[in-house]
């Protein structure tokens, strides 16, 4: 078991996945973030808004969505200490709740990262076909 990753995910309103990637913990959430959106605009065109927590906030990150993408970043921080849910960041914590219930990813067991980046694909694909054709 490998320890010290962090994963990113970009999903839509629906909790559908768009793009996920999985960093060294050490990176920071701004920088992942810019690599985590570089080449999506050709495909995302009707996107206009990005929504993140407080741990994406950064002026730079900002100015990059809006000049590579033409996408807006909008920050939602909590205002109280007690669990409320602030804005629409609850959908990427359900997805990745959802994601969670795969036992290959309800821990970090890979040893490569690219491993990891593709199961968590196969499980958002998965969860996708259950939601859209329930049996």
């Amino acid at each position: 078991m490998v320890k010290g990753r962090k994963r990113q995910m970009l999903v839509d309103t629906q909790g559908f996945l768009i793009a996920c990637r999985v960093e060294p913990a050490g990176m920071s959430d701004r920088r992942a973030a810019r690599f985590l959106a570089g080449g999506l605009s050709p495909l995302w065109p009707t996107v206009h808004t990005v929504i993140a927590d407080a741990g994406y906030e950064s002026k730079g990150l900002s100015q990059d969505l809006k000049d590579r993408n033409g996408w807006k970043l909008t920050i939602v921080k909590r205002k109280e200490q007690a669990f409320k849910i602030a804005g629409l960041n609850w959908i990427v914590e359900r997805s990745f709740a959802w994601l969670g219930r795969h036992r290959r990813l309800s821990k970090d067991y890979e040893y490569r990262v690219q491993t990891s980046e593709t199961l968590i694909t196969i499980a958002a694909c998965a969860q996708m076909v259950r939601r859209i054709a329930p049996r």
